[in-house]
């Protein structure tokens, strides 16, 4: 009977295998495709090779925005299931509140979910020690940007997609993102890589960007103008210096700033003032009306005006000087800053004939630097057939222009009547630019614009030794509730060095000086001074003035 039971259960067990030996012989014959699918769903998977993005350089080749490997923390909640203590201890980790990534990790239909991105080589280690199953960390970059908040504006930022949202980055973001590759990998139940299978593609790194500005100005450029505004107790404030041959932005600054390596509690100091902020230019834009005075043919640099007695009234707007200036030449009429003289020769002048020089000049023009909220002020034709119109925008009211457009106007100037664009991007050609004036003329008006920066000008704080300096202030009442404020002022200065062979133009604004002085001579003018003053020995440029 044992006997009978011993092969009763061996034949049972023979035909058992035979059985599901010729069921996998046939499914493997007959279901060969689907059971493969169905495998090739359950292990393999498709994964993003990300690309480097390209390497901002300044015009030196110092690096202001780098790509970084970093490591992205995840999880599939249709798979995992943690328990409290674990939760704990990768919250820890993690740097994360533990109620937040409970909240993360709650079983679900989801297949991903993002725990953590942009964590560094060390903390990826950590989590890695943990051991805890379906916890994967994921390759990829962050940008990291070693000037910090000095160059941020003009840099800008990426998001955590590694996309630009700010700056340059913005600006230039389909230049610098390069495109990602593909490869198909082979995974464990748990969702760890087994071994690459195929590769679909190769990233594409994106191509390297150099700007134009120089560290070392821009530097010294930040830290005179976080000084000013802080020593002067303003709300904000802007700089701006080109390169006179070539347009090329050297230093773009603002206060308040940003740090991108970590905007959090920032926001407020990421707008690009320099761009974005249009305001009156008050009297920097005097020299533009005595260059159309002296185009008209009706004036020269010694053509006398008669100021007396220090206020003049246009309909029912009484415009005045401080002091009576008594007759002032045109050259003085810049060199004191006279309304009333402004007032008075723009009356004399055809309608048209400052605004078309302004014009000319590209004081209006969009910048089309490409950088995000260019603004491009306000300046309008319409009402030039009145004359409180007309003698406002002589000496900079009734129109609003930003501190980059106001750059445009006078990088024309020191140009000597040729119009160059300029440009954030570093250029190995000499732009040609477009004659829009008269170089005698203009070389007239500088040798004016030389008289502000001399004693008994408005902004004698502003020469540089050794250096001779070409410049305007202007001092703008803002706009509140009830008309202008005599008690809020915006306060510029915008100049050229050297005068004699033009290499740099600066274009300075402080907006809303509280600590006692406003006026652009006494704010502005200093910043320029230090500034240039600086650039001028890291340029090399020789000393021009003698005696």
């Amino acid at each position: 009977m044992s006997a009978w039971r011993h092969y009763s259960v061996v034949v049972l067990f023979i035909s058992a295998g035979l059985i599901l030996s010729g069921r996998v012989v046939w499914l493997a014959v007959t279901e060969k495709d689907f059971l493969q699918q169905q495998g090739d769903a359950r292990s393999v998977r498709e994964e993003t090779i990300p690309a480097l993005r390209g390497v901002i350089h300044d015009r030196h080749g110092e690096p202001l925005a780098v790509s970084t490997p970093v490591f992205a923390a995840w999880t599939d909640p249709s798979k995992a299931r943690f328990a409290a203590h674990d939760i704990a201890r990768l919250a820890e980790v993690l740097d994360l509140p533990p109620a937040d990534l409970a909240s993360r990790t709650v079983p679900s239909t989801r297949e991903f979910v993002y725990l953590k991105r942009r964590i560094d080589w060390q903390t990826a280690q950590r989590v890695k020690q943990l051991k805890m199953d379906h916890i994967y960390l994921q390759p990829e970059y962050r940008r990291y940007y070693p000037a910090g908040e000095v160059a941020a504006h003009l840099v800008g930022v990426t998001d955590v997609d590694d996309k630009g949202i700010e700056g340059s980055e913005k600006a230039y973001d389909t230049r610098l993102k390069g495109t990602a590759g593909g490869k198909v990998v082979l995974k464990d139940l748990l969702g760890n890589t087994v071994r690459d299978l195929e590769y679909r593609s190769a990233p594409v790194y994106g191509q390297d960007l150099t700007l134009s500005i120089d560290l070392r100005l821009q530097f010294v450029a930040y830290r005179e103008l976080k000084s000013a505004v802080s020593s002067h107790g303003a709300q904000s404030g802007s700089l701006i210096m080109a390169d006179v041959g070539t347009g090329e932005i050297l230093a773009l600054v603002n206060q308040p700033s940003y740090n991108p390596n970590d905007i959090r509690n920032h926001l407020s100091g990421m707008r690009n003032r320099a761009i974005t902020d249009p305001c009156e230019p008050g009297s920097t834009v005097k020299p533009f009306t005595a260059l159309a005075a002296m185009e008209s043919g009706r004036y020269r640099a010694d053509t006398q005006i008669d100021t007396d007695p220090g206020y003049f009234r246009v309909g029912r707007k009484l415009i005045q000087d401080p002091v009576n200036r008594g007759t002032l030449s045109l050259a003085g009429a810049v060199q004191k800053s006279s309304q009333v003289a402004f007032a008075k020769v723009a009356l004399d002048l055809p309608e048209r004939a400052v605004f078309d020089v302004l014009q000319r000049a590209g004081a209006a023009d969009v910048p089309g630097l490409g950088l995000p909220g260019e603004a491009t002020g306000f300046m309008d034709d319409s009402q030039l057939r009145y004359p409180i119109v007309r003698t406002s925008l002589a000496y900079g009211y009734g129109l609003s222009v930003t501190p980059m457009q106001l750059a445009q106007g006078y990088l024309t100037l020191g140009n000597m009547g040729r119009k160059v664009p300029l440009s954030i991007v570093k250029s190995n050609a000499i732009p040609s630019g477009e004659r829009v004036f008269d170089a005698r003329l203009v070389g007239e008006v500088l040798n004016m614009m030389e008289l502000v920066t001399h004693e008994g000008g408005t902004a004698p704080g502003a020469a540089v030794a050794g250096y001779r300096v070409a410049g305007k202030t202007g001092t703008a009442r803002i706009v509140g509730p009830d008309g202008y404020d005599d008690e809020r002022h915006v306060a510029w200065f915008a100049g050229l060095v050297p005068v004699s062979d033009p290499r740099l133009v600066m274009v300075v604004l402080v907006n809303e000086p509280t600590a006692g002085l406003s006026g652009g001579g006494a704010v502005a003018a200093p910043i320029f001074n230090r500034v240039a003053e600086r650039s001028m020995r890291l340029l090399g440029v020789a000393p021009d003035a003698h005696g």
